[in-house]
């Protein structure tokens, strides 16, 4: 049977990109399909703008598009919230990647070539469009995963990654609901128990519209938690 694939997208204040988001989307699920059961999944994380009302407005002719809404929580629990989701409605397949324009959907073709030979495909940005700061902290987390938990990844938080569902549901109850950063420990859980993952260099554009919610304000804040959040997982990996 065809593999069941969810793409699970959050979107916070994105009105002005959620149209070209589905537009780019749609495509890659309606050409795998999964015999009608995949789904274009888009969750509005308590948007103050019209994000909502316009993704309803796009569904109402795409079948295969389901967007969800839920208060403000940010994009980490925002991710957990559509991976369980996924879990939850039978997908073989999870692919996530971000709202704002800045993956581009016609490498994920290369990504589903590879689903037979690994259990999750992450994108590794080595060109990045939203600028040398945002380098810099993924670096920086990357240096940390080597010191704290000895894996060497040159990119652990990419949106843009294909991950067997039953693998995500193997390590997502590890992590706490509120959970900031689930995708850079989703990729060290992988690297650390040695699952079947590859690593494929993808592009990584600018924003062209919209305001990126994150600032380096607050990936300072998230970051001093993170180290927190690192030690005592590390502490608790083999529980």
């Amino acid at each position: 049977m065809e593999a069941v694939l969810y793409i699970v997208i959050p979107a916070y204040n994105e009105e002005a990109n959620i149209e070209q988001c589905v537009k780019d989307w749609y495509p890659i699920i309606e050409k795998h399909p999964g015999g009608g059961l995949s789904r274009l999944v888009i969750i509005n994380d308590g948007s103050k703008d019209c994000t909502y009302e316009k993704l309803l407005a796009l569904a109402e002719n795409r079948a295969l598009l389901q967007p969800l809404t839920k208060p403000n929580s940010g994009h980490g629990p925002t991710l957990l919230y559509g991976y369980h989701y996924a879990i939850d409605h039978d997908a073989d397949w999870i692919f996530q990647t971000d709202s704002d324009g800045q993956t581009n959907p016609a490498e994920f073709e290369q990504f589903w070539r590879k689903k037979g030979e690994c259990d999750a495909i992450i994108g590794n940005r080595i060109e990045r469009g939203d600028g040398k700061g945002r380098k810099y902290v993924e670096n920086t987390v990357c240096f940390l995963l080597r010191m704290i938990f000895g894996i060497k990844v040159q990119d652990a938080n990419a949106p843009f990654r294909l991950m067997k569902a039953a693998l995500v549901d193997k390590y997502i109850r590890k992590l706490p609901e509120d959970f900031n950063i689930p995708n850079i420990m989703f990729t060290t859980y992988f690297v650390y128990f040695k699952e079947r993952v590859l690593f494929i260099p993808i592009s990584f554009k600018p924003r062209v519209q919209g305001k990126n919610s994150i600032n380096m304000k607050k990936i300072v804040k998230i970051g001093w938690k993170a180290l927190g959040d690192f030690i005592r997982l590390r502490r608790e990996i083999n529980d």
